[in-house]
């Protein structure tokens, strides 16, 4: 029995003893006795402090706050990296990329959405895609191609809600892809959504993982799914080229033809089109949910949004689809998704990684290290958005949209591309959810971080207004 307690007792402090060289080794392997780096923790070999940060996410950031400052070291999905939690420092990270620095997004999420998504590439490479992608969701084609399809697609996505038990998690989730898929398939999109939709799901949830090549894990599942969808979009593609018929949607415009100034290989189609949708799915769903959970709290806001809307339906006859006009003039519907972004934080941060050595905030930077700028601290900084927790979409009705601090759609080059082609799609699904839909919240625990999201969904009852 001694013996047994000894041996118990002696593998504990063998246990305790290993982990703690290894903690001190990968620290004392990332210091750079020449050069000043910030203070902060690298945890584990491999894995860092990743798990802490899923798993606590804006809370891993206030402790390392507290104890490092707001510009701290750490090692997190997978990479060795600083985090800047400083408004101007962030705002001189996104404006700067020239400057030392590229995009610096996890190898699962490259790995994933293809080494030609406009997040991978930069410089040169970066300002062709990123013409081509603007090429097809310019105003011009939001009002003529685009806007046509979103309306028909909302009117019937919305239809018999009447004193249903609706899952608004799931049903954003729905409009967001299948939406998407539309405006980049046309007609298609009705034959290959099938076999799409489940792998597009898979995929969602690999981007954020570790990249380990093991079967069952979610960076493994997430990228077959990727392959099936490359070959999905390819069949389609192959089948155009041999038919003689026009399309108008996004696939066409990234096909081109013989005017096209923008000449892309099957791979920088294909990338575009899994960022299209992978942007849209989860800016899209999830802003549009957490704008009716608001809505429904805030019923001053409800009220003033549904005036806005009926008074745009009521110069229009019953059945006639919104246009371009409409959309532009809903200028409280358009504070209250700014204001939804903002508070719910859909986008928690961006990553940029240094192509050499640079000085940062009184620190040299080593080569090959990843900035993550975290939005979330920037979107609640009491001294850019007073009472920073509280929902006031009417804070956004002057020019806070235009200040140099409003990073909510990123900024400097890479300002969201499809910045106002989401905002077109959550104005038109709001137009006919508040005018068509009164609405109790039965349920649902929201969780923000890493994704927002209702781990249970989130649950409404819908009442058609008379």
């Amino acid at each position: 029995m001694a013996l047994t307690l000894i041996a118990i007792v002696g593998g504990v402090l063998f246990l305790f003893c290993f982990c703690s060289a290894l903690l001190r080794w990968n620290e004392v392997r990332y210091m750079n006795k020449n050069k000043s780096l910030p203070q902060g923790t690298m945890g584990l070999p491999l894995f860092g402090e990743t798990t802490e940060f899923l798993k606590q996410g804006p809370n891993f950031m206030k402790n390392k706050r507290a104890r490092y400052g707001s510009f701290f070291k750490t090692h997190i999905l997978g990479s060795p990296t600083i985090v800047s939690l400083d408004a101007e420092m962030n705002r001189y990270i996104l404006m700067n990329e020239s400057k030392g620095l590229v995009p610096g997004y996890p190898k699962s999420m490259l790995d994933i959405l293809g080494k030609c998504n406009i997040a991978a590439v930069h410089g040169s490479t970066h300002k062709y895609l990123r013409g081509a992608l603007l090429s097809i969701i310019s105003p011009t084609m939001i009002r003529d191609q685009l806007l046509p399809k979103i309306d028909q697609f909302m009117r019937s996505h919305l239809s018999n809600w009447d004193n249903q038990l609706i899952d608004i998690q799931d049903k954003t989730k729905q409009m967001a892809f299948l939406s998407s898929l539309r405006q980049i398939a046309g007609k298609e999109s009705i034959r290959i959504k099938d076999r799409i939709t489940p792998e597009f799901s898979k995929l969602v949830l690999g981007t954020l993982s570790l990249p380990i090549p093991l079967p069952g894990t979610n960076y493994s599942r997430a990228f077959q799914a990727r392959k099936a969808i490359v070959s999905i979009i390819s069949e389609v593609i192959e089948e155009r080229r041999k038919s003689q018929e026009t399309h108008k949607d996004m696939l066409a415009g990234l096909m081109g033809n013989d005017e096209s100034r923008y000449n892309l290989s099957d791979e920088e189609i294909i990338d575009l089109v899994i960022t299209v949708i992978y942007s849209g799915y989860e800016t899209v769903s999830a802003t549009s949910m957490m704008a009716v959970k608001y809505l429904h709290d805030h019923p001053k806001a409800l009220q003033q949004l549904r005036e806005e809307q009926l008074a745009i339906r009521q110069r229009k006859k019953p059945d006639e689809p919104l246009d371009y006009n409409d959309i532009k003039s809903m200028k409280f519907t358009r504070a209250v998704i700014f204001e939804t972004s903002r508070l719910a934080t859909i986008v928690n941060g961006v990553l940029r990684k240094t192509n050499e050595e640079m000085e940062l905030n009184g620190y040299l930077i080593p080569k090959g290290w990843k900035l993550y700028v975290f939005l979330r601290e920037i979107n609640y900084d009491p001294s850019l958005y007073p009472q920073p927790l509280k929902f006031n979409p009417w804070r956004w009705l002057g020019n806070l949209e235009s200040n140099n601090h409003c990073l909510v759609f990123g900024g400097g080059t890479r300002l969201c591309p499809g910045k106002e082609l989401g905002i077109v799609e959550i104005s038109t699904f709001l137009h006919y959810f508040v005018t068509r839909y009164s609405w109790e919240e039965v349920g649902g625990t929201l969780l923000k971080f890493p994704r927002v999201q209702a781990p249970n969904g989130l649950h409404i009852r819908c009442h058609l207004i008379n």
